[in-house]
């Protein structure tokens, strides 16, 4: 493997559009425990809100300490800022660590606003399998029957292609983000410093991923590719009749009242309140770090473009899995899953990935990254306990990537060495 391509595959794990949720679950490291010794005082130290926190502190619980330590680590590894939220009996928790913007110093908010990346994949899913409530389609459609003509050439055949094989990545399809030329333009370096606000239409990012052979046939096995999900919303759009983001917005954000969360279209800015966002864009000079806040939001779409908060994301998910969305048998679909063979302990259904954390305990939800952003958000199975959050550097530390997971879920596990990520080691492009 050349230095390009381990640099290359090291970069789009960490920031394309699927980064996030294997490289938050790559590792599952139990987090130091500790009695939680309270508010730090320290620069850079966690802002913790919640009354939950105070109340903690009164009558001597651990709380979310652990968390909140995990949070502090990350900052101190060299990630700008990170905010979080956990859910759970208890009631609601919130903190941030670090800035949320390096110029001037402002500290990260709890109520930030961010690109989700991937976890719009669980979003995109869910509609589908709504409309498949409906009779609007069957998972086992052909992609060919809603796009007829679409996928074809260089060996790819959308007739043998279904919905749920778009939808848990046992498609065969190339990830256009792994197609060089597209990421050498609008991922790294003085590419995507000037494309970063150009429009790109659903039909250019099929384009990229058809120009590639299939990486096997439809079924044979799992490999992830944001090609999947462009399609997927494409499908919404056919079977609905109106736009991906229109069924979005009506079918889970409008009735969950997640006022916080939006598709962004073509616009460049994240709302407000907000913190800026951070890449190290150059692998040449790697202590270089870049405000990458502003981009076109078309250049995710339906494989990567809500635009939300972490309050938001714990709320969809809880209703997730209480059945407030799907009935019990898409539910069930949606939880039916095929392996990772590349990370054990881990499998995905469809738009969502099952993981286990060190103490055993079984979660489910999706990581997200984007340029400048990478975020986590999961959920017990039976949507009594959430956490999410959100780094606003996209890039790996040497703190374990699911630490602060590890930390909410298990936090009287024991200590263990944090090993540095090992760039050669990162998954090309997957979950």
């Amino acid at each position: 493997m050349t230095l390009r391509t381990t640099v290359t595959t090291a970069r789009v794990a960490l920031v394309g559009l699927a980064a996030a949720a294997m490289a938050a679950t790559a590792l599952t490291v139990p987090a130091q425990a500790a009695p939680d010794p309270g508010p730090d005082t320290t620069a850079g130290a966690t802002q913790d809100t919640s009354a939950g926190a105070a109340a903690d502190r009164a009558s001597g619980r651990a709380g979310h300490g652990a968390t909140r330590r995990a949070m502090d680590a990350e900052v101190e590894a060299g990630i700008p800022g990170i905010t979080a939220q956990a859910r759970d009996a208890r009631g609601v928790w919130k903190a941030a660590s670090g800035v949320g913007d390096l110029t001037t110093g402002a500290p990260r908010g709890t109520d930030d606003r961010f690109r989700i990346g991937s976890i719009t994949k669980t979003f995109v899913a869910t509609v589908l399998l709504q409309m498949e409530t409906e009779g609007r389609l069957r998972l086992d459609d052909t992609v060919e029957h809603h796009l007829p003509g679409l996928v074809r050439g260089n060996g790819n055949d959308g007739s043998k292609i279904t919905v749920r094989r778009l939808l848990n990545h046992t498609s065969g399809l190339f990830d256009y983000l792994a197609d060089e030329e597209y990421l050498t333009t609008y991922m790294l370096g003085n590419g995507y410093l000037a494309h970063r606000y150009d429009t790109l239409p659903p039909a250019q990012h099929v384009k990229v991923a058809l120009s590639h052979p299939p990486l096997f046939s439809p079924g044979a096995r799992f490999s992830y590719s944001n090609t999947n999900y462009v399609l997927a919303a494409l499908i919404i759009e056919k079977a609905g009749g109106r736009t991906y983001e229109a069924e979005v917005r009506d079918r889970i954000i409008r009735p969950l009242g997640l006022k916080a969360t939006t598709n962004p279209g073509n616009s460049i800015r994240i709302p407000r309140p907000s913190s800026r966002a951070y890449s190290k864009l150059f692998e040449q000079d790697p202590d270089r770090i870049d405000d990458v806040t502003e981009m076109n939001g078309s250049q995710g779409w339906g494989d990567g473009d809500i635009i939300s908060t972490t309050g938001d994301l714990n709320r969809f998910y809880r209703a997730l899995m209480r059945g407030e969305l799907l009935p019990p048998r898409q539910l069930a679909a949606m939880k039916t899953t095929v392996e990772i063979p590349e990370r054990p302990g881990t499998a995905y259904g469809l738009g969502i990935t099952r993981m286990r954390t060190s103490c055993g305990t079984t979660l489910w939800g999706h990581g997200g990254g984007m340029v400048g952003s990478t975020s986590l958000a999961v959920t017990t199975e039976d949507g009594g306990h959430q956490l999410a959050y959100n780094r606003n550097g996209d890039w790996s530390t040497t703190v374990a990537p699911d630490a602060v997971m590890e930390a909410e879920y298990c936090p009287a596990a024991p200590a263990a060495p944090t090993p540095a990520p090992d760039a050669a080691d990162a998954p090309a492009v997957s979950p």
